[in-house]
């Protein structure tokens, strides 16, 4: 049995050289709206709070304005959530992702998978 010829886009947006939104920054947005923090998002992911913060450093240096506000202090309160634009943001980018997988049937992806082997041949070289 061979396995349909299948489509994987990936979206990333850029600013400059640095990835603005992709679907791990998404993903960890969801993190943050749903832990409430940066660390408990990261924690939820499986990344270190460095590494989240970083990633959460490059969306908000990215985006006019922000897209994670933190909130300081000692409190109840304190930690990390979207703003209003981080939530727009993540909801149209969810959208964008819909628009893209709708792509495997559309009738360009149709006519490319067509002429596509069930598998590579051999290569020739060695």
């Amino acid at each position: 049995m061979t396995d349909a010829p299948k489509l994987k886009l990936h979206a990333r947006i850029y600013c400059g050289n640095e990835i603005a939104i992709g679907p791990g920054k998404a993903d960890l947005l969801e993190a943050i709206e749903r832990e409430g923090s940066i660390s408990g998002a990261g924690r939820a992911m499986g990344m270190s709070y460095r590494r989240a913060w970083l990633l959460v450093d490059a969306m908000n240096r990215c985006w006019d304005p922000p897209l994670v506000e933190t909130v300081p202090g000692g409190g109840h309160e304190r930690g990390a959530r979207l703003s209003d634009a981080g939530r727009r943001v993540l909801e149209r980018y969810r959208a964008f992702q819909a628009v893209l997988a709708a792509a495997e049937n559309s009738d360009e992806y149709t006519s490319l998978a067509a002429g596509l082997r069930p598998a590579p041949l051999p290569s020739q070289g060695e």
